[in-house]
């Protein structure tokens, strides 16, 4: 059975923890809880935690099937939340899927490729009874707030990154590989933002909905906090994803600016070496009667002419910024 911790807590303090073959029991009163928490459980082994706490077979569907997008359902007196983890891999924004379960006596979590377990969040909980004391609902924001947080790491990682990119295209043109990698970067951050949209509105309903199961109002205040966490994690996606289109536009105007640099040169060069062969092609006709063929300052007063001419257009192109 892949539990990672099965919890039972009364008053927000810890009274013992489940083993596997520990039964949960039936009875329990209205300050008791359990918190358990799966990692890809298979589904025979979440149907037994689904008959003990009678979970609506829907959600046990939904929470089966990884890839899931994040949505908040109820089923009944329960409440089904989906929602979405963010790791950075390299380049690649692997997202994963953490389903749970609110009953008025029990929370359960079911995550999917998420390398993050929840050991961290369980800990710091069972330090503040107070907290833990408001019930299965806190649990549920502090697993939210969790899973918010973790998106910060990956925005920062990424903003990153393109900053430095950002500074380094000034000085050095992107070849063809680090612009197909700069639309991956696009691409991962466009389809991340989708999914912390989509937990933005998540965290909403629950702000809004007065009607949704087991959530207290002295909590629901809590979750405005996880709305304003993922807004401002969608801004900065945002942001990123301007910053990504400014570096590939930036990239292609310098590239048009130093293209238009070799252009000038080019051009500026050509004009200087038609002086002298212009003044070559004339004095290299042969005609019979050409005025200055025997003069005997014809050969310098050739060189001088090329030598000047092309010092003069040398000097004019100079002047004008092209060379």
């Amino acid at each position: 059975m892949p539990i990672m911790a099965a919890r039972h807590y009364n008053q927000g303090r810890l009274v013992r923890e489940l083993g596997p073959d520990d039964a949960i029991p039936e009875d329990c009163d209205d300050s008791d809880f359990f918190w358990l928490g799966l990692y890809e459980p298979t589904p025979q082994e979440l149907a037994g935690i689904a008959r003990r706490f009678g979970l609506h077979p829907l959600a046990v569907e939904d929470a089966l099937k990884a890839r899931q997008l994040p949505k908040v359902e109820v089923y009944g007196d329960q409440l089904f939340v989906i929602a979405a983890t963010g790791n950075l891999d390299g380049d690649t924004i692997q997202s994963g899927e953490t389903a749970i379960f609110l009953g008025r006596h029990f929370v359960v979590s079911v995550r999917h490729g998420s390398a993050r377990a929840h050991t961290e969040v369980r800990a710091r909980l069972e330090t503040l009874p107070e907290k833990l004391a408001h019930g299965p609902d806190y649990v549920l924001y502090a697993i939210l707030d969790f899973i918010v947080d973790g998106y910060f790491p990956v925005v920062d990682a990424i903003e990153d990154r393109l900053l430095a990119l950002e500074e380094s295209v000034m000085d050095t043109p992107l070849d063809a590989a680090e612009i197909r990698h700069l639309y991956g970067q696009r691409h991962e951050i466009i389809r991340f933002q989708r999914i912390v949209g989509l937990m933005k509105e998540v965290a909403g309903r629950i702000v809004h909905a007065a009607d949704f199961p087991w959530i207290d109002d002295a909590v629901r205040p809590y979750f405005r906090d996880i709305w304003d966490h993922v807004q401002r994690a969608e801004f900065r996606l945002t942001g990123l994803r301007d910053v990504t289109a400014s570096v590939i536009e930036t990239n292609g105007l310098l590239e048009q600016q130093r293209q238009g640099v070799i252009t000038r040169q080019l051009a500026a060069w050509a004009a200087i070496l038609a002086v002298p062969t212009a003044i070559a092609g004339i004095y290299g006709m042969n005609f019979a009667f050409m005025p200055e063929l025997d003069w005997q300052l014809g050969y310098p007063f050739a060189l001088t002419l090329i030598f000047g001419g092309s010092a003069l257009v040398f000097w004019r192109f100079k002047h004008i910024g092209w060379l």
